[in-house]
């Protein structure tokens, strides 16, 4: 039994199913499905109920899942007592970004209970402004415009290390001021000296009620959409791919633009890890789907308390 196969038992049961795990674990379904069945097999015993619409936990299932969450806890307490990170990182986020924040920074305490991270809300045109002017020490955004086919990128770090205090990240280099400034959706000089770290990418979905055709008709001109409100990244995304789309609802909560969906008033384009969430509405793919991607604009010269926060949203 491996820690791996422990992580993925319990991504399965947190999110309710394979695809949606998948996402959270940045993977294929397969590859999930087939470490979910090579457990079972070891153990002599299902975990999960597999149904059409949710997968739910078995006796069995409910009686190991506690168990391997203490264990991913113990060894993630495990490594932090190896190489613990200590300090302060403030982090700003872009509105509109729908993550996952609960799970990232519950999982940098365990990993570094001594390191103490601050959330703020920053504005896309005042990201790099404030990395620069150090009012944060990292800035997660959207890339506007492919910005992150030339901006610095690292080269292959090792999965969850981070530099020694004062040194530089390895295969980070200064970043492109124009690459970043579009990658923060806004034009303009700023400070030289930063980095954009690029997340995993992935692409825009339409997500609609419950039933229905897998396939997104290329031309939304004529759906009713649930859409976020005006500098939100999903937003400008959004209005970068489809200019011509009819608007006719504004929401500011993923969950209520759940409810309208599923209500069949509307569709909504999002990420798919965003329609993920909701296993019971139906999830429709574009042929040339739009790409969704988020990127972790900091300061070339990277502190060990900053590369701890990317390994964890990498």
């Amino acid at each position: 039994m491996e820690l791996r196969q422990l992580a993925v038992v319990v991504a399965v049961a947190e999110e309710g199913g394979f695809t949606a795990a998948a996402h959270r674990l940045r993977t294929v379904q397969s590859t999930v499905s087939t470490v979910v069945r090579a457990l079972e097999r070891d153990l002599g015993a299902p975990l999960f109920h597999r149904t059409t619409h949710r997968v739910e936990l078995t006796p069995a299932g409910e009686a190991f899942l506690p168990a391997a969450r203490a264990a991913l806890e113990a060894a993630a307490r495990a490594r932090a007592a190896v190489s613990p990170v200590n300090g302060q990182v403030r982090l700003g986020v872009c509105p509109g970004l729908l993550a996952d924040w609960h799970r990232v920074l519950a999982t940098l305490r365990h990993v570094h209970p001594g390191l103490a991270v601050e959330v703020r809300q920053v504005a896309a045109c005042d990201g790099p402004g404030a990395v620069a002017e150090s009012t944060v020490d990292a800035v997660l955004t959207a890339d506007a415009d492919g910005a992150l086919d030339t901006a610095a990128r690292p080269s292959d770090p090792a999965p969850n290390s981070f530099a020694a205090a004062g040194s530089a990240t390895p295969g980070l280099a200064e970043a492109d001021p124009a690459a970043i400034s579009g990658f923060a959706s806004c034009a303009g000089p700023f400070a030289p000296g930063l980095a954009v770290t690029p997340l995993p990418g992935e692409e825009l979905v339409l997500a609609t009620a419950p039933g229905g055709s897998p396939s997104a008709p290329a031309d939304l001109s004529e759906l009713s959409l649930v859409d976020f409100p005006a500098g939100w990244a999903i937003r400008e995304a959004v209005d970068r791919a489809f200019p011509r789309r009819r608007l006719s609802l504004e929401v500011d909560d993923l969950a209520v633009a759940a409810g309208l969906l599923r209500a069949g008033l509307a569709a909504c384009v999002l990420p798919a890890s965003a329609a993920a969430r909701f296993p019971d509405l139906t999830v429709r793919r574009f042929d040339r789907p739009p790409a969704w991607q988020l990127g972790v604009v900091h300061r070339g010269d990277v502190s060990p308390a900053v590369a701890a926060l990317l390994a964890q949203l990498g």
